[in-house]
């Protein structure tokens, strides 16, 4: 389940329930199965679970009751490190990894919407899965004052966890729009659609904590396997 650039364990089944829980897949109230069982069903040690359990219970989103059990107490936007991913498998939820296939620092293309200050970003082109599921291909510009270099092996999964704890960067909003354009033709052979296809395609700009634009990106998705969902406060 690790690999190069993923979070850590308890924090893939943190992030898992959480998504899970703003999908409706695990209700309020609902009890979860025993912890053996489910760190059996995950594959993971008794101990990481228990570590995911207690950053759950941390959020307000776990109930531990001696000797009956965990309960979910669902929230109506609960706290992840994907706060800003609105796409999710076609029966909700679905927890986020992510392959990097090239980073490069450019100058910035005329074509590209105004963000941030400096003339030159990082393009981060990505094949982003849920739950294993191939979901969507990405090219993201970050601004390239944040980091004069970034490579593959240095970048988590979820990139605005890795802005935040290696970069000092806090995307605190995002707008984003959607509509529809060819699949680009350096998406990996295995996206189950060939380039130029049309698909629905994400516009996003993201801004920092100060306000700064500081990212822009596209996404193509895959609207057989996955949904785009925005969820009101």
């Amino acid at each position: 389940m690790s690999d190069t650039g993923a979070l850590p364990l308890d924090m893939q089944i943190t992030e898992l329930l959480i998504r899970d829980i703003a999908a409706g897949r695990l209700v309020d109230g609902e009890r979860l199965p025993p912890e053996r069982e489910m760190a059996q069903a995950h594959g993971i040690a008794i101990g990481t679970l228990r570590k995911a359990l207690a950053a759950l219970q941390n959020k307000g989103l776990l109930e531990r009751v001696q000797g009956s059990g965990n309960y979910i107490r669902a929230q109506t936007d609960p706290a992840s490190v994907y706060a800003f991913l609105r796409l999710e498998l076609a029966e909700g939820g679905g927890l986020p990894t992510a392959r990097v296939l090239s980073v490069d620092r450019l100058p910035k293309d005329p074509a590209l919407p105004e963000f941030g200050q400096s003339a030159d970003g990082h393009r981060i082109r990505r094949l982003r899965f849920l739950s294993g599921t191939i979901a969507a291909v990405e090219e993201i510009w970050l601004d390239g004052g944040y980091a004069s270099s970034l490579s593959v092996q240095e970048l988590s999964e979820s990139l605005y966890y890795f802005y935040r704890t290696c970069l000092n960067l806090r995307i605190a909003r995002a707008e984003d729009r959607v509509g529809q354009g060819p699949l680009p033709d350096w998406a990996p052979a295995e996206f189950p659609h060939r380039p130029g296809t049309p698909l629905p395609m994400i516009t996003r700009i993201s801004h920092s904590h100060d306000g700064q634009s500081a990212e822009a990106s596209w996404t193509w998705y895959d609207p057989s396997r996955v949904r785009y969902t925005v969820r009101l406060k």
